[in-house]
């Protein structure tokens, strides 16, 4: 077991919270727990991730490195194409762990097919016109709409620039070991391939090939990031509030979320850590959102948003709690500086530094909310380092798939998801759904859209 560079603290909690209330969850933990260890829970064959960070072997490790390397020897930007847990685990890592501007991230990594919108696309084809270019397209099926058509125009792209030979040449991916249109297509063009383990789902996905490709040709070193996320393999793991740090977690969201407080507000006071909560509500809202329940994710970037949510966060209705991520040190220190004019007055800052501050307006902020009401725990994470994300990525999979067998729905599972899918196609002409597309169009000019 590595040092562990998460901490969750429930403390604030202890006036909300009985302690015995706390210890009743403890079954409910061990028969989650139970569950997920002998796979006999609803969702049981998506249950990959579970083990995965001690059991991805090193000569994974060591090609998805090595075809990285040679990704940063022929270009100097790779285009990433997925949605969903295909694209949000990687965005959210390389934004953790990468200076703050593309401009000075090389090589640069830039994303598409998360979003239908020719503008976003035609931009990113300008940007890539004077550049050497690589693709990565992640998608287990190969027909998911909004990667399948970005993958079409770049794919399009690639061959014009570089002939049909070279730009597969270029082109990886990431997609099904065996079946499906773009394993199909892989084989046929000659595209290197990496394998999306069949039993883990995309929400999961971060620490697969799927996340670990981008992140290696990012220049981040994976190896520790697996190697946190093993750390969190043994304190995440009992069968107890107390053994099992995602127990714990997962047991508090459930008390309150039975209190009535049906939203969870997962705040932040770094800009680094946006994309961590993007993927953490795409974890949480697709895993627990079904059967009408289910706690319902919402993100701030604090100090930003403090000066536009912070007066309902305050004062607004009180169905929400709050957990706050602090991280307890930057990779660099800056200090404000003194002026002889103190115009504006900001003097009595000289010489502080900005984590002092910004350390300052996160307790400022814990205790008003609380003081307005708001239940608020705190999620600390000691750096900015691949190891300590890796702990935090596996510590939040590891509570949402307990925290959904606690609401007695299927983690794993997105059947909701289908139902706009279904719809677009209809509506779009697809071939089967031509019923359904007459009765939608109707429906549609009645409601004047």
């Amino acid at each position: 077991m590595g040092q562990q560079n998460i901490r969750y603290n429930s403390s604030l909690l202890d006036t909300v919270i009985d302690g015995n209330e706390l210890e009743q969850y403890n079954d409910a933990v061990a028969a989650s727990e139970t569950m997920l260890q002998k796979k006999n829970g609803p969702g049981a064959d998506f249950l990959g991730w579970l083990n995965l960070p001690a059991e991805i072997d090193q000569p994974t490790i060591s090609r998805i490195n090595e075809t990285a390397a040679a990704v940063r020897n022929k270009a100097d930007i790779l285009i990433c194409i997925g949605i969903g847990g295909s694209y949000l685990g990687a965005k959210a890592v390389i934004e953790f762990l990468s200076p703050s501007f593309d401009a000075l991230r090389k090589p640069q990594v830039v994303f598409a097919g998360h979003a239908i919108n020719s503008d976003y696309l035609a931009d990113l084809l300008d940007l890539v016109e004077d550049r050497s270019v690589a693709v990565n397209v992640i998608s287990k099926s190969g027909t998911t709409t909004e990667p399948g058509i970005a993958f079409r125009t770049v794919r399009e792209w690639m061959e014009k620039k570089y002939g049909r030979k070279e730009a597969a040449s270029r082109i990886i991916a990431t997609t099904d070991p065996e079946k499906g249109a773009l394993r199909q297509l892989a084989q046929a063009e000659g595209y290197t391939t990496f394998p999306i383990p069949a039993d883990v789902g995309g929400r999961f996905s971060v620490l697969t090939p799927v996340g670990l490709f981008p992140v290696a040709v990012a220049g981040i070193p994976i190896e520790e990031l697996v190697a946190g996320a093993v750390d969190a393999m043994s304190f995440c793991n009992g069968t107890t509030v107390e053994t099992n740090l995602s127990g714990k977690y997962a047991a508090i969201r459930n008390i309150l979320f039975r209190r009535g407080y049906t939203t969870e507000m997962l705040a932040n006071f770094q800009p680094h850590l946006h994309f961590v909560g993007e993927w953490w509500k795409q974890l949480a809202g697709e895993s627990e959102g079904k059967n009408n329940t289910g706690i319902f994710p919402a993100a701030v970037d604090y100090t930003t948003d403090l000066h536009s949510l912070g007066q309902w966060m305050q004062e607004g209705i009180r169905n929400v709690f709050e957990t706050f991520m602090v991280l307890e040190s930057t990779s660099r220190t800056l200090s404000v500086p003194e002026f002889e004019d103190d115009s504006d007055g900001l003097n009595y800052l000289a010489g502080k530094s900005y984590e002092t501050i910004n350390s300052s307006a996160f307790k400022g902020t814990l205790l008003a909310h609380i003081d307005g009401g708001v239940p608020c725990a705190t999620l600390s994470i000691e750096d900015r380092t691949p190891r300590s994300l890796g702990q935090l990525f596996y510590f939040f999979e590891k509570a949402i798939a307990l925290s959904g067998y606690m609401l007695r729905v299927n983690p794993f599972d997105q059947p909701g998801v289908e139902a706009y899918k279904k719809n677009m196609f209809a509506l779009l002409g697809k071939k089967g759904f031509e019923e359904l597309g007459s009765d939608l169009q109707a429906r549609t000019k009645k409601l004047g859209v």
